[in-house]
């Protein structure tokens, strides 16, 4: 994959508003030489790629949020917001004019004649809550937003040349529950992030491969489909309908079975089947060949060909991507492969390719991942080779190429390489040509590709060292400050054109998904920076506006060099025409061309914020935390009360009259003193085990004199959290014996603060055990039965809490109280687990 070097050809150019094009809504279709494009604004575009025109533009009467073509009938389905869904033929006599290239250049609000509103007669299906769709050869699935869940109907397609109408509705399933985005009374708020919707038929069906959902449907080959979808779909060879939805499940429904579900009324959920949980919106799921020998035929298939795909792949917004295949287990038994990927985030849109290659853009690069390495041959004839299956990691291969909002990838090209369509934040439309499977040859002058890679081989010698951070007092507010330190270890210097960018992300965004995901980014320049030289940033991550710290805080640290600004003229123009690396959004990094480094990731969590005012000295002791900004008439009451009478806020009578919410964890020692053994030899296991939670926290040096395994600290928000650490014994699991473990409890007024700082401790205890993973330690026999037990009783938790939130929605403030407390209660449970990590 070195030797991944695009060509890119810049096509068109379309009117953006001021700040770009935002993601998730931008769509490009590709069918022959025509392209369809949807900016995200209320016109549609036809552009011919033979004779470089643009030869149409529809307006419809809002925003397009969807865009399907039905190849064979010459049908163009969009979903136009707050409205519903409209079908245009693309045979329509006024498609005939066309518009030159000057006049598609304009800049300004007029658009290219000629643009042809669409009649209102060509909705077909009207519903304001409709946010998604996929078509079959017979049937048109939609996904509609309800007052508090999501819904799945499916409509009769009518036979070709019929009017494109649908018929009746042919079945009707609930999916998962969700919180509904703020809006007007009446009217639905648009989501944030729009649900996915795409069909899957398995490989013997009779349904044609152009048919097949339009645009948004695949083939599967008959063993992932029967792993995945069970005997039920593969028997009735049945399509499917995947659902990516915005809070991260990913489910199916078999079209068959809700079709006869309507004359054989049963339990509605059991129609439903959730696949994974990615917990970050779903913004892609596709499929695609892995298999070497596999992969290297599909590339080479004909459009009218049905491709089998081996691989089902989603991606979450922040860069978690699922691969899911069927490989052979050690036992030689066929199984499902599933594997969890954490690539670069945010994701804008991907897709995937031949060769066993997914795409993903992201605001300052687009990057391609290949799953066909590491796959063995799919059969179980050759057992000695081990169980085939994906890559265990994967390395991101960049591009060069930021902010594509849009993605759509084409078969093997004639040349034996892949071509990728794009469109990027600033509304041009390029062509990419990737030939990934040799090394491009060298210019003989240094063009801004070259230069790039140059440059990245000698940044090897730059570190970026992130502090633990500390809080200050700013007039009369405390403020959590963050030190970055930049080091050049390199043998030259760093001179004009070098810049840090340094982003803080708050959780707020990842917490709220009907939100838009905001971050604060600092530019720092740096200037005369030698060899061994240093220079320290210091940066306030919180309180924000609000007066609340939203933890956990993500810090970025990018080095970034402007090309433009030091070489100028002295670079070569590319072949590409460059119109990319200029593309990087403001908010991101600086709008020049240049080269990113990323340097360093950290996370500031719950533990490294909690502050200890009992340690300090009498005489040295620090100021109680001011917490958020209160508001002056709370204040005023304050003063006005008698003294000696208790305060009367919120928390003060959370404290008072509520016990306290507790979470805790079990951790074996054995693996505790394994991980711990290095730097606290000859401390109490507890203690070492409390200094190593603490270890980024100002305070550990004092915990670790006293040799401290408990300790109370106050959050941000001035409630108390009060960690325990303490031996126990585990009697039930082994049957050889108990086994010695380690409690670590977490104990606060506040449901959520002690959410964050259980959090902040199950995130160290997971790194923790991935790495004693590989030292190859063994597990101790167990009961499985009583395993079994204990799962069995946390799933029917986790139902119970489904079910809970479910009954909030529809219940009236005086029956939601008594539901609200149940709820409470199984939260708390959950968060009291019977198992412990060996």
């Amino acid at each position: 994959m070195a030797g991944a070097a695009p060509r890119v050809r810049y096509l068109a150019g379309f009117c953006c508003p001021l700040g770009g094009l935002a993601a998730g809504k931008p769509r490009v279709l590709c069918h022959e030489a025509e392209v369809f494009l949807s900016t995200g604004s209320e016109l549609v575009y036809v552009y011919d790629q033979e004779g470089g025109l643009l030869t149409a533009a529809f307006r419809f009467p809002d925003q397009v949020w969807h865009l399907e073509l039905l190849a064979p009938r010459r049908l163009l389905y969009a979903l136009c917001a707050r409205r519903g869904l409209y079908c245009l033929s693309l045979d329509h006599p006024g498609r005939s004019r066309s518009t030159s290239q000057d006049d598609r250049d304009s800049e300004d609000g007029d658009q290219p004649s000629p643009v042809i509103p669409v009649d209102p007669d060509a909705c077909i299906l009207p519903d304001a809550a409709l946010c998604a769709f996929t078509l079959l050869d017979s049937v048109l699935v939609t996904l509609v937003q309800g007052p508090a869940r999501w819904k799945m109907q499916l409509f009769e397609q009518p036979c070709p040349g019929e009017d494109p109408r649908p018929g009746g509705q042919i079945g009707e399933v609930e999916l998962s529950s969700y919180t509904p985005p703020a809006g007007v009374p009446g009217k639905p708020a648009a989501p944030h992030f729009l649900p996915v919707l795409c069909s899957v038929s398995p490989s013997g069906s009779r349904v044609p491969h152009d048919l097949l959902g339009g645009s948004g449907g695949f083939t599967l080959e008959d063993a992932l489909f029967g792993l995945l979808f069970g005997a039920d779909a593969t028997l009735l060879q049945s399509p499917v309908v995947l659902c990516g939805l915005p809070d991260g499940q990913l489910c199916c429904v078999i079209l068959k079975a809700l079709v006869t579900s309507r004359s054989a009324p049963g339990d509605p959920n059991a129609l439903v089947k959730i696949l994974h949980h990615l917990e970050e919106p779903v913004i892609f799921i596709g499929a695609l060949k892995t298999e070497p020998q596999a992969a290297e035929a599909a590339e080479n298939f004909l459009p009218d060909e049905d491709v089998h795909c081996d691989c089902l792949v989603a991606f979450g917004h922040h860069g978690r991507m699922l691969a899911i295949k069927a490989s052979w287990d050690e036992s030689g038994k066929l199984v499902p492969e599933l594997r969890e990927y954490c690539l670069p985030g945010p994701v804008l849109c991907a897709a995937c390719g031949g060769g066993g290659r997914v795409y993903h853009s992201t605001p300052s690069d687009l990057c391609v991942v290949d799953l066909s390495r590491g796959s063995t041959p799919l059969g179980p004839e050759q057992p000695e080779e081990g169980p085939g299956g994906l890559p265990p990691m994967l390395c991101p291969a960049s591009l060069n190429i930021c902010s594509v909002v849009s993605l759509s990838a084409s078969p093997r090209t004639h040349e034996g390489g892949t071509k990728l369509l794009a469109l990027s934040a600033k509304g041009r439309l390029m062509t990419c040509s990737l030939d990934l499977d040799s090394e491009m040859p060298g210019p003989a002058r240094m063009t801004t590709e070259s230069a790039g890679q140059k440059i990245k081989e000698l940044l090897s010698g730059i570190g970026n060292i992130s502090e633990s951070t500390t809080w200050s007092r700013l007039q009369t507010q405390d403020v959590l400050m963050a030190t970055c330190v930049l080091e050049n270890s390199s043998s030259f210097s760093l001179d004009q054109g070098w810049t840090l960018c340094i982003q803080v992300l708050t959780s707020s965004c990842a917490l709220d998904l009907d939100s838009a995901c905001s971050a604060i980014t600092y530019t720092i320049p740096v200037d005369q920076l030698g060899p061994g030289a240093r220079r320290e940033v210091t940066l306030p991550l919180g309180p924000g506006e609000n007066g609340g710290l939203d933890l956990p805080v993500t810090v970025s640290c990018t080095l970034f060099y402007s090309l433009r600004e030091v070489v100028g003229g002295a670079l070569a123009p590319s072949d590409s025409e460059d119109p990319f690396l200029d593309e990087c959004p403001s908010d991101v990094l600086p709008e020049q061309e240049g080269v990113c480094l990323p340097l360093s990731r950290h996370t500031v969590d719950m533990l490294q914020c909690l502050r200890f005012p009992g340690l300090a000295p009498p005489h040295t002791r620090a100021p109680s935390p001011l917490g958020p900004t209160r508001d002056p008439v709370a204040t005023f009451l304050e003063t006005c009360r008698e003294p000696g009478s208790q305060p009367a806020g919120p928390a003060s009578l959370r404290a008072e009259y509520l016990p306290p919410s507790v979470a805790s964890i079990k951790v074996s020692a054995e693996l505790l003193r394994a991980a711990l053994k290095d730097g606290h030899s000859g401390v109490p296991l507890c203690c070492a085990t409390l200094q190593w939670l603490l270890a980024e926290n100002a305070a550990v040096d004092v915990v670790r004199a006293r040799a401290l395994s408990s300790i109370q600290g106050v959050a941000p928000d001035g409630a108390n959290v009060h960690l325990i650490v303490r031996e126990v014994a585990m009697t039930d699991l082994c049957p050889a014996g108990p086994i010695q473990a380690v409690e670590i409890q977490v104990e606060s007024s506040s449901l959520a603060d002690i959410c964050r700082a259980h959090h902040a401790v199950v995130g160290r205890m997971q790194t923790m055990v991935t790495e004693q993973a590989t030292q190859g330690s063994s597990a101790p026999d167990l009961r499985v039965q009583y395993l079994r037990q204990i799962h069995a009783n946390h799933e029917t938790l986790l139902r119970e809490v489904q079910t809970l939130r479910d009954r909030l929605c529809t219940e009236d403030e005086a029956s939601s109280c008594a539901t609200a407390q149940r709820l409470l209660q199984v939260y708390r449970q959950l968060r009291h687990p019977s198992l412990i990590l060996l």
